[in-house]
């Protein structure tokens, strides 16, 4: 049964002008404290719960950010979602989390959800399929702050806290190569998303360092599932070369395509090398256990929110964009440690 009390029944319980339990509830100071300590006492009696909804339409905004990721499921995103939690709670507001499951349009309903429910604030990490940004201009459009973390778009005058894509891709491929791989892959993913064009970027400037042809053939894009990694693997199979390593963009494609290169008699990492991205728990237990990069998701998420309610307070008509880049690291595991064959 709805508990249906509301401040009107706390001021005939109490004999108490009505106005006076919504000051109390409300915290004024207008209201003297062994007054407040009574109402709160006869809320608590009743199970009085504030219709915060009402209240914020009054008020026209909410203390409450929203968060739009790909999939909660990937370690990194659930990462940061901690951070963002934890940091937005210290600092006294909700959270309301979502995922776009990589979908353009699922993303477009959930900012419009998002303006109807009066956030505060957005953080937002794009789908695979954003490449138009109407929706997310119109937050803008409607005073609403927000801004990108992990994965981003080229908006202009927007903030982001992202990693530093082409170092990291750099640094995954570089180590490859010092380990003795002379034919990469990359699995990439969309290239209309700056976070793989970046890493792709890394991948062939470490190639270009290390005076090594780079093969335009040996790219491979896809949406970067598991079985996205298993296809990646099996055309590799069928070039008539022998490839000694592979760069992912994340781990989820590189555990793919171990499991069909074992799959196949190809031996890892005696055969073949491989680096992937992100770190998900599944990268440490796997065999052999996965190379990867560390993208310190707790600590993107603490930032980017600490950032986004600095511009939700600011006081000025307009907020100066702000890009924050965090460093990664490589965590060399078993899968990588190729010799190279004389």
């Amino acid at each position: 049964m709805q508990n249906n009390v509301t401040i009107h029944d706390l001021a005939t319980a109490l004999n108490i002008d009505a106005s006076t339990v919504s000051r109390a509830l409300n915290d004024s100071p207008r209201v003297a404290q062994r007054t407040k300590d009574k109402i709160l006492a006869k809320a608590d009696e009743l199970g009085y719960q504030r219709n915060v909804l009402a209240s914020n339409l009054r008020k026209n905004t909410t203390n409450t950010i929203g968060v739009i990721v790909p999939r909660i499921s990937r370690h990194f995103f659930s990462s940061a979602i901690a951070g963002i939690e934890e940091t937005a709670f210290q600092l006294g507001y909700n959270v309301i989390i979502c995922q776009s499951l990589e979908s353009l349009e699922r993303e477009r309903n959930l900012v419009a959800s998002m303006m109807a429910n009066r956030v505060a604030g957005v953080l937002v990490s794009v789908s695979m399929e954003t490449t138009n940004y109407a929706h997310l201009q119109l937050l803008k459009k409607n005073g609403i702050p927000f801004l990108f973390f992990d994965r981003h778009c080229e908006i202009d005058g927007n903030s982001n806290v992202l990693i530093d894509d082409f170092q990291s891709g750099f640094d995954a491929t570089e180590h490859l190569i010092l380990n003795g791989c002379t034919q990469i892959a990359h699995f990439s993913g969309p290239q209309s998303l700056k976070i793989y064009e970046n890493r792709a970027r890394g991948y062939r400037a470490a190639l270009e360092k290390h005076h090594i042809s780079y093969q335009p053939e040996l790219v491979l894009q896809s949406r970067l599932m598991e079985e996205d990694g298993m296809e990646s693997a099996k055309k590799l199979l069928t070039l008539n070369r022998r490839i000694d390593g592979v760069f992912a963009a994340n781990d989820v494609s590189a555990i793919g395509a171990m499991k069909y290169l074992k799959k196949a008699g190809v031996k890892i990492p005696d055969d073949l090398a491989i680096v992937g991205f992100s770190n998900e728990p599944i990268a440490a237990v796997i065999e052999p256990s996965l190379t990867t990069i560390d993208q310190s998701g707790h600590e993107i998420g603490k930032r980017a929110t600490a950032l986004l309610l600095q511009q939700i307070k600011s006081e000025e008509q307009v907020v100066q964009p702000e890009t924050l880049v965090l460093k990664t690291a490589l965590i060399a595991r078993d899968s990588s440690k190729y010799v190279k064959k004389e």
